[in-house]
């Protein structure tokens, strides 16, 4: 037979109910700066404020600006230098680039935009800004914040048209902020690329800028889709010269002729032969940025031979045939 007492019982039983009590409002409490908070009964629920729906004008003040300026120089460049060894070829072709632009590159993985943002020429490397998938880069508060904060990314749609992203791209744009946009929609699943969808092409003509064709190649080796630490390789970052709007011609067309000079450029970077890269390009016969139509093995081994020094051609430096020539 118990000796405790029935008033003492009770009393436990109440101090128990209040501790569980509160650390129920305290999970509740730390929940919300993550979560949206619960909506009341018989309410209408707010609008999320992430996703698409996420305000990234703080991201672009000047205290923002210094603190991801001074990432960027510092972490940001060590790591790509360590990771990516990247060369820069290109930037001559910008000489004649006024005011803002669209930079428009191949996506292999995550590397990429770090690897732009840190081998971007001024004036444009400081006034630059990443369209990021919505629903990836700003899924919540924590991964929104940081995108804004470190990356400058701001909401895009990938799967429908949403007016609000559309027309904060296309304000910054016409404010003097550059965009880095990958018109494919998603990373290189092996390390080649896809076609080119209309939304680069949509958002310059709107803001009345040039868009600049970029070509990467290596970063899929250092932060391929589905890896979570990147490894040591070499790439290439390749600018080419600018290309705007002619009279008449729709985004459809403009699209095209995009993707035909990242191709051209893929294509000098591959061969290390400026003068023949652009004879195929004149003559529209580019290899192609989605590669052979092949098993996987012959996919990737198509990608293996690294690109040739600069100033080298393939035929110097070895005596293999590089897809598609072979």
């Amino acid at each position: 037979m118990s000796s405790e007492k029935p008033g003492i019982t009770h009393l436990g039983a109440k101090r128990s109910g209040r501790k569980k009590a509160s650390v129920t409002r305290i999970m509740r409490t730390t929940e919300f700066p993550l979560r949206a908070a619960p909506t009341p009964r018989g309410q209408t629920p707010l609008p999320t404020n992430v996703g698409a729906n996420y305000d990234t004008d703080w991201a672009r003040r000047f205290p923002a600006r210094v603190a991801r300026r001074a990432a960027r120089d510092t972490v940001v460049q060590t790591m790509v230098r360590y990771y990516a060894q990247p060369t820069i070829k290109g930037v001559d072709r910008l000489s004649e680039l006024e005011g803002p632009a669209v930079f428009a590159a191949n996506h292999q993985s995550h590397a990429d935009t770090a690897v732009i943002a840190t081998s971007m020429p001024e004036p444009w490397r400081n006034r630059l800004i990443v369209g990021a998938a919505s629903d990836y880069f700003f899924g919540n508060r924590v991964t929104s914040a940081i995108s804004a904060l470190f990356v400058g990314a701001i909401p895009i749609e990938r799967t429908a048209l949403n007016r609000r992203t559309i027309d904060k791209a296309v304000a910054l744009l016409r404010s003097g902020w550059s965009l880095v946009i990958y018109p494919e929609g998603g990373r290189s699943r092996d390390g080649w690329g896809q076609q080119f969808r209309p939304g680069a092409a949509f958002l310059a003509k709107q803001a009345g800028v040039p868009v600049v064709p970029v070509h990467i190649r290596g970063t899929f080796d250092i932060l391929r889709k589905g890896r979570a630490w990147p490894r040591r390789s070499r790439s290439v970052i390749n600018f080419g010269r600018p290309l705007s709007f002619d009279e008449g011609e729709n985004n459809r067309r403009f699209t095209k002729r995009l993707q035909a000079a990242v191709e051209g450029l893929a294509d000098e970077t591959a061969t290390g032969n400026w003068f023949a890269a652009r004879r195929r390009l004149h003559s529209a016969d580019s290899p192609g940025l989605e590669g052979p139509t092949a098993s996987a093995w012959r996919r990737r081994w198509a990608l293996t031979e690294p690109a040739p020094p600069d100033g080298a051609s393939a035929e110097s430096t070895t005596s293999k045939r590089r897809w598609p020539y072979v």
